[in-house]
Parts: structure tokens; C-alpha cells; sequence
């Protein structure tokens, strides 16, 4: 896989930008910007608009309002190439189908049953390792942990390298070692490629640690900035309901 320091893109402009079902407003009003070389985590309450303003992004939903890309000389990018995790992947997980079945059908129109060629094995195999989960590449997927789907699940959003990588609360059901190694590795992907990373996530102190920028929503953007700035604010407490005690057991300094 190619490196490369600087994407074309250099931010991500969200201007007055609402998601209707019927005449009720899911999301209205929001707007923000994200940034090249930057993890921007959106955070909020279920039911508060995260998942609404992620598929508004991906062009899943209808919306209101602009999405601008920019790159670094403030022109407009009409074509951006966008990596993807979701929150759950749906799939029989009594199927055969292996790591390398699995991926290599994303990448090669190659039926699967006619087999790997030995470059298409080495090139999943290389792109398995740099996730330090190369063992598993002839492992069934259903028989991955949690942990493991997700890595597989992030290797393939990297390739083609995005400018803007899309992760929907991509660790839900996996454990405290995995969730610190996979937002290791979300943090590594931002400096090595300085790709815009947006993650919707509800782990509020691993966040903390890494990332750049916090956005606050409920229904809309209510807060926004530094995650010292927003965990601050009256409005963070107020939807989180934390006293300043169950915050330092969660290891947030407020």
C-alpha cells in the first residue's frame, strides 16, 4: 500500500444542513467542519442525529443544507474517494466463507469459488498484518471476535486509501483491550495518511485521549471544539448527566 502525506482534501464544510422523515425534522440546522490530518468524534445520546448525519454524508439520505469538500486551496472537490466501517455488519455466521474469501471479493470481481491467485493472497495477507491480524486470514469470519471483524472491516475501508474515512460506533460489543488497540490504530491511520477521520462513538474517555475534536449532538450541533472545551460544557453534563465524580470514575477530567 502507497503512503501519502498529504490527501487532497483539506476539509469537510457541513453549512445549515437538516434530514426531514415526512414534515419532522431528525437533524436540523447543523453545521460544522472537519479537517485533513484530523480524528473528529461525534458523540450524543441514541436517538440525538449521529447515524442520520453520517448517512446524510455517504449520501444515504436526502437532506437540506450544503456539504462542501475543500482542498488546500479552498476549491471545491467533486470527486472524493470515502472509506466506510459500520456499526454492525449483518451476515450468516455459519457461512464458510473465509477472511481472504470475504475480502478479496470486495477488491476482484473474481468469482470466489474459482479460487486466490498467489498475488491477491499476498496482498490481502500484507494488508491483514498491518493490522497485526494476519493469522486470520483463512479463518471462517463468523468464527472472528468482535475485535477482529472490526479490523478486517477497517483494512478494507483503507483501500483504496480514502481522504475521508466514516466510522459509525465501529468497537460496539468489542472489549477494553480491542477498543484501545483499534483507536490506536484509527489514530496511527490520521498521522500516517492524514486523512479526515469522523467516528461516532460513545466511549467518552478513550475519545478523550484521541481525539482532535469533539461534536456534541442533540438533534443538532449544541457544542463543538477541543474534547477539553466540550467536556466543559453545561451542555455535555447536562445530556450525560455527570457529576464530577462519576466523571473522574471514568477517567474524564472535567
Amino acid at each position: 500500500m502507497s503512503v501519502h502525506n498529504n490527501c487532497g482534501l483539506c476539509r469537510v464544510n457541513i453549512e445549515n444542513l437538516s434530514v426531514y422523515d415526512g414534515s419532522e425534522a431528525i437533524i436540523s440546522g447543523v453545521n460544522m467542519e472537519f479537517h485533513c490530518g484530523e480524528l473528529t468524534a461525534l458523540i450524543g445520546k441514541n436517538g440525538s442525529g449521529k447515524t442520520t448525519l453520517i448517512k446524510a454524508i455517504l449520501g444515504e439520505r436526502p437532506h437540506t443544507g450544503k456539504i462542501t469538500y475543500l482542498d488546500h486551496e479552498d476549491g471545491k472537490i467533486k470527486r472524493l474517494t470515502t472509506g466506510y466501517v459500520p456499526q454492525q455488519l449483518s451476515f450468516d455466521k455459519s457461512s464458510p466463507v473465509s477472511v481472504l474469501d470475504f475480502m478479496a471479493a470486495a477488491a476482484s470481481k473474481r468469482p470466489v469459488w474459482l479460487g486466490h491467485k498467489k498475488r491477491m493472497r499476498q496482498a490481502v495477507l500484507e494488508r491483514l498484518e498491518d493490522f497485526s491480524i494476519g493469522h486470520i486470514i483463512d479463518r471462517p469470519i463468523g468464527d472472528l471476535s468482535g475485535g477482529e471483524l472490526q479490523r478486517v472491516l477497517l483494512a478494507m475501508a483503507i483501500d483504496p486509501l480514502p481522504d475521508l474515512l466514516i466510522l459509525d460506533e465501529p468497537v460496539s460489543g468489542v472489549d477494553i483491550n480491542g477498543l484501545d488497540m483499534f483507536y490506536k490504530k484509527v489514530s496511527e491511520l490520521r498521522h500516517k495518511y492524514h486523512m479526515a477521520i469522523l467516528l461516532v462513538s460513545h466511549d467518552l474517555s478513550l475519545i478523550k485521549s484521541y481525539a482532535d475534536r469533539i461534536v456534541l449532538m442533540d438533534g443538532t450541533v449544541i457544542a463543538q471544539g477541543s474534547p477539553e472545551e466540550v467536556y466543559k460544557t453545561k451542555a455535555f453534563l447536562d445530556i450525560f448527566g455527570y457529576t464530577l465524580k462519576e466523571a473522574e470514575k471514568d477517567g474524564i477530567d472535567i
